[in-house]
């Protein structure tokens, strides 16, 4: 797996009154989905670029694990990163199958090899290879057609993954499915991915860290729940809607309201609550029970953790509420 770093990276482009993207500097842990969150404008996208130096950086240094893609050759440095864009980029002479291999071709890949790869990651994206691999890109859907596309980017087994708004033009129930084949793929392959997005739904649905830009500066870098509990600024707070309470039910996961107990001295309550379920789906579970507590267990190791209620549900909330308030206040 791949960790980068960001270090003062600048990019200013001739003529331009301020630079697109200014002095940001920032890490990404290896193996995580990391969504540079923002507006348009906000250079989230030359940011991405400039990982595999479509775009070059005026100044500052970008390292994957360790070393600055400026000291490498641009096109080895991009053979060894997967890249997604959002209109799939297939070529639409070539079919499914010869669009998949054709960045193992590129590396050198042994016929055999590529034959067994296509059909390994066509099932990975979901889709049949016994179906799909002789059609042309014309012949696909959408959604398909995105899901070639990230075939295509994990063909040779990067270890990093650039996906510039992949799914942005994609309705909403494909966009749905999309992903969640991605959380699904990520379990398994447990790439790094930096994921540019202009939505903060998908951003809070799929990022383990967001980092925010606005006029080409880093504004915060957190979890989904940093964000909403602790907003950097008015921009963050409004931007994430960290006043929704509907929001940070949607988010927050159920262990930031559960009382600790030990097995059996609580309430009594149904069967035992997985740990890593949000604080609605906690909600929803006590109205649909008609009990008055849900006992919570790790949800690996089955360790009891204590148990929640809607009292506990409602004071987190609050809190939460209370708690960005206090931290644009300061800011």
């Amino acid at each position: 797996m791949t960790e980068i770093a960001f270090r003062d990276v600048t990019k200013t482009y001739p003529g331009a009154g301020r630079p697109a993207v200014d002095a940001v500097s920032f890490d990404v842990p290896e193996g995580i989905i990391c969504m540079i969150l923002g507006s348009s404008g906000s250079g989230k996208t030359t940011l991405l670029r400039m990982v595999n130096r479509l775009i070059e950086p005026t100044a500052g240094a970008i390292l994957i694990d360790g070393t600055n893609v400026l000291e490498e050759d641009p096109i080895a440095l991009r053979r060894r990163i997967g890249y997604v864009i959002q209109q799939a980029g297939l070529f639409p002479h070539m079919s499914v199958a010869e669009n998949v291999r054709v960045t193992a071709e590129v590396a050198g890949w042994p016929r055999e090899r590529m034959a067994g790869r296509v059909e390994e990651l066509l099932t990975l994206v979901g889709l049949d290879p016994a179906e799909y691999q002789a059609r042309y890109p014309r012949q696909l859907s959408g959604g398909e057609q995105q899901r070639v596309g990230l075939a295509r980017a994990l063909t040779t087994d990067p270890a990093l993954l650039l996906m510039d708004e992949p799914f942005g033009a994609l309705d909403a129930i494909t966009r749905d499915h999309m992903q969640v084949e991605l959380l699904r793929i990520q379990r398994g392959v447990r790439k790094t991915i930096l994921f540019v997005t202009h939505d903060v739904e998908e951003a809070f649905r799929l990022g383990s860290q967001i980092a925010v830009m606005s006029e080409g500066r880093l504004i915060q870098l957190g979890t989904p729940i940093d964000l909403l509990t602790r907003p950097a600024n008015e921009f963050v707070r409004r931007l994430v809607g960290a006043d929704s309470i509907l929001r940070q039910l949607e988010y927050l996961p159920v262990t930031v309201a559960v009382q600790p107990s030990s097995e059996g001295s609580g309430p009594a309550g149904p069967a035992p609550f997985r740990s890593d379920a949000t604080l609605l789906e906690a909600l929803l579970a006590l109205l649909e029970t008609g009990t008055s507590t849900l006992a919570v267990r790790r949800t690996d190791t089955q360790e009891h953790l204590g148990y929640v209620t809607l009292a506990g549900i409602t004071r987190e909330i609050t809190k939460a509420g209370r708690s960005g308030e206090r931290a644009c206040g300061s800011s």
